[in-house]
Parts: C-alpha cells; sequence; structure tokens
C-alpha cells in the first residue's frame, strides 16, 4: 500500500504530482510524495486491556511490599499488615491479576497484531504468578512446620530471658509469652490438628532429625555445643558472630547467680520487621564449656521454623570457628 508524506498536512493527488513533475522539477512544500512504506494496524482495544492487566499486577507487586514495610516502620500492626492486607486482600489482588493476564492472552491471540498485546499479557501473567506461587509457597510451609516460635537447645533447664529483655518484649507489644514449657494454644487445632494444648519441647523434638542420617526432618539438629575453652572465651567469639549477623546486642556477657554467662539480643527480619529475641547460656562443667542458645517471636504463632534455623546456623559457625562439638 502506497503512503504519502505531505508536509503541514497538506493532502495531495498524483494528478497534481504529474502536471508539475519534470526532471528538473523539486517538490515544493506543499507538495507530497509517494512511498512504498507499509502502515501497521493498531492492537486497539486489544493492547489497552494487556497494559491494564500489567497495571493490576505491578499493583499488587506494590500492595505487598507496602503492607510488609507499612509492618516493619509501625504505620500498623502485623495482624493488618500480614494477616489482612497480605494473606487476606493481597491473594484476591494477585488472583485477579494472573485472571487478567490470562485473559489479555486469550485476547492477544484473536487477531493480527498479536506480539505486542502478548508481550505485555505475558509479563503481566508472569508477574501475577510469582505473587501467587509466593503465597501458596508461604500457606504450605506453614502448614507443614509445627506451630511453634520458642525453639532451645535445652527444655529440661530453659534459658531464662533478662529482666531487661522481657520489658524490651512488653514494650514492643509481644504477643508470645516466655515460659519454662509453654504448650500450643488451643485456637491452632483448626489449622494444625492435633497439636492443640502439647508441648512445644515435643513438637520440636519431633520435628528435630532422628539421626544423622534423617534427611526429611523439618527442623534442623537443636542440640548445645561443647567448647574445651573457658566460657568467657567462647562468649566473646560468640558476641563477634552475632554482631556479624547483624543482631542488636541487649544484654551481657552477664554473670548470672549460677556463675553461668548470658548474652542476649534482638534479630529482626528484613521486609515485615518480626523481631525475634536470642539468649545464649554458657556454663562450666567438668572442665569444658556448654553453649545453650534459646530463640523465641514476639509475635505470631508459627514461626515458619525461622527461629531453629536461627539457633542451628549459630550453633554450626561456632563450631566451626571455634572447635566445638556436640558431645562433652
Amino acid at each position: 500500500m502506497k503512503a504519502r508524506i505531505c508536509d503541514k498536512g497538506v493532502s495531495f493527488s498524483p494528478d497534481r504530482l504529474i502536471s508539475r513533475g519534470s526532471p528538473l522539477h523539486r517538490p515544493d512544500a506543499g507538495d507530497c510524495i509517494m512511498t512504498d512504506a507499509t502502515s501497521t494496524p493498531s492492537a486497539g482495544w486489544r493492547m489497552k486491556f494487556a497494559a491494564f492487566s500489567l497495571a493490576v499486577s505491578i499493583f499488587s507487586v506494590i500492595w505487598f511490599m507496602v503492607a510488609a514495610l507499612g509492618t516493619r516502620f509501625g504505620l500498623w500492626p502485623y495482624q493488618v499488615g500480614l494477616l489482612q492486607m497480605t494473606i487476606g486482600i493481597g491473594a484476591k489482588l494477585a488472583m485477579l491479576a494472573l485472571g487478567l493476564g490470562l485473559v489479555a492472552q486469550v485476547m492477544a491471540l484473536i487477531k493480527y497484531p498479536r506480539v505486542q498485546p502478548m508481550i505485555l499479557a505475558l509479563v503481566a501473567t508472569l508477574i501475577a504468578a510469582m505473587g501467587m506461587f509466593r503465597l501458596v509457597g508461604f500457606g504450605s510451609l506453614a502448614g507443614s512446620l509445627p506451630p511453634i516460635h520458642d525453639i532451645q537447645t535445652d527444655w529440661g533447664d530453659p534459658v531464662a530471658f533478662s529482666d531487661q529483655l522481657m520489658a524490651l518484649r512488653a514494650e514492643d507489644g509481644a504477643t508470645n509469652p516466655v515460659l519454662p514449657a509453654p504448650t500450643v494454644p488451643d485456637y491452632a487445632e483448626s489449622r494444625w490438628p492435633g497439636t492443640a494444648g502439647r508441648l512445644v519441647s515435643d513438637l520440636q523434638a519431633e520435628a528435630e532429625p532422628a539421626s544423622a542420617e534423617d534427611e526429611d526432618a523439618l527442623y534442623p539438629r537443636i542440640d548445645p555445643l561443647y567448647f574445651d575453652q573457658a566460657p568467657d572465651e567462647v562468649a566473646a567469639l560468640a558476641q563477634r558472630l552475632m554482631d556479624r549477623r547483624g543482631w542488636t546486642p541487649v544484654a551481657g556477657p552477664e554473670t548470672l547467680l549460677d556463675g553461668s554467662l548470658r548474652l542476649e539480643a534482638t534479630a529482626q527480619s528484613g521486609w515485615f520487621g518480626f523481631r525475634d529475641d536470642i539468649a545464649l547460656r554458657l556454663r562450666s562443667l567438668d572442665g569444658v564449656t556448654r553453649v545453650d542458645v534459646r530463640s523465641v517471636s514476639r509475635v505470631g504463632l508459627s514461626d515458619l521454623g525461622a527461629n531453629a534455623k536461627r539457633v542451628n546456623g549459630l550453633l554450626m559457625e561456632m563450631q566451626d570457628r571455634g572447635d566445638g562439638r556436640w558431645a562433652p
């Protein structure tokens, strides 16, 4: 199809070009030049729908970010940011974005041109699918792990938190108590049948590996660690590693009445800013130093395995850097 390029929007007919045409004639500003360019049809409303689906997908990502960061910076409680905005509204928004992306793909295939609307539709679907997969994975992980948020290496003689740390928890509005023998609350029964009223220590033990060859355990190894060095030397090592992990020091090394040392710190998660409190107890037993660790979340029923991972990670690094061992 022939295309016309006209200066200043002046229309021109072939007859005018012929009447003026000669080997020496040059078209003036009012003339039009015939070209062989082919015009490209527009995707029209299909392109607009694909762009709309992409906008909804991007908005869903922004929504999740706002929900998390608002919780982290104290604009609203975690019940609003996590339970309502993320799991409640966010899940519906992600499903809507995914549905719009899929519909946009079908509409892009209706007729030519297909490339541009299909690209936008695919990007929109990919973004929405990533959000949905993350939510589904979050729910699946929460359902597979025990509903506990208190992990430690010695439930027979629990590691106690200092009054200073307990005051910080109260000031921050912590809803999880720190008890010698905590149990799972009754409201967990609806989602985790058979767990209500059970000891947290029993659920932790069941989630840990039964042997060194057990690779299907829900939790990593949570055991005391032993060193030949004196407690103050091991405490210095632990403090360096805790600082390197970015944990906020609370107290310690503090000498307790029984002669043991205690270190305390607070760890904060990335997006939502959930705070978990950690205490290390170091005591001399029969010429060796035994290290016990406890990590407790301030809010939330299930910690999604974060405390177990944190305790194991710290002990493993201490073992590697301080020549620790898992037996006296």
